[in-house]
C-alpha cells in the first residue's frame, strides 16, 4: 500500500462541507478508478490534512490519468473557496503540498 499526505490552509469552519463534497465523491467510482483505498481529512489551528491510501505505487498516475473526468474537475473546483495552497507562491499542483514520509513503521 501506498499512502499520501497533502498539507494545506483550510478555515475550521469548512470542514463540514469539505467533508460533504468529498463523500459525494467517494460514492461514485472514482476512489476505485485512482486506487483510493481510504481517504482521511484532518484539520488542525487553520491546517488541512488530507491522507489517502492507495491500492499500490501507481496512486499518482492514476490520479493523474482520472485529473481530466469531469468529477474530479467539478470536486478541484468546489474545494477552491475551503482549501487553499500551504504555500502559495510555491504551488502548481497538489504535488507541491503533499508531506514527505521520513520515518515509517508497522507491526506487519
Amino acid at each position: 500500500m501506498h499512502s499520501t499526505l497533502i498539507v494545506a490552509r483550510m478555515e475550521p469552519q469548512s470542514a463540514e462541507e469539505v467533508a460533504e463534497l468529498f463523500s459525494a465523491f467517494d460514492e461514485s467510482d472514482m476512489p476505485h478508478r485512482m486506487g483510493t483505498r481510504r481517504r482521511q481529512l484532518f484539520t488542525y489551528r487553520g491546517l488541512y490534512f488530507h491522507l489517502q491510501d492507495f491500492d499500490s505505487d501507481d496512486g499518482g498516475e492514476r490520479i493523474e490519468s482520472a485529473k481530466n473526468d469531469q468529477r474530479f474537475v467539478d470536486i478541484s473546483e468546489n474545494l477552491k473557496p475551503h482549501i487553499n495552497a500551504y504555500d502559495p507562491s510555491t504551488w502548481r499542483s497538489p504535488k507541491d503540498a503533499m508531506a514527505e514520509r521520513f520515518y515509517h513503521w508497522s507491526a506487519l
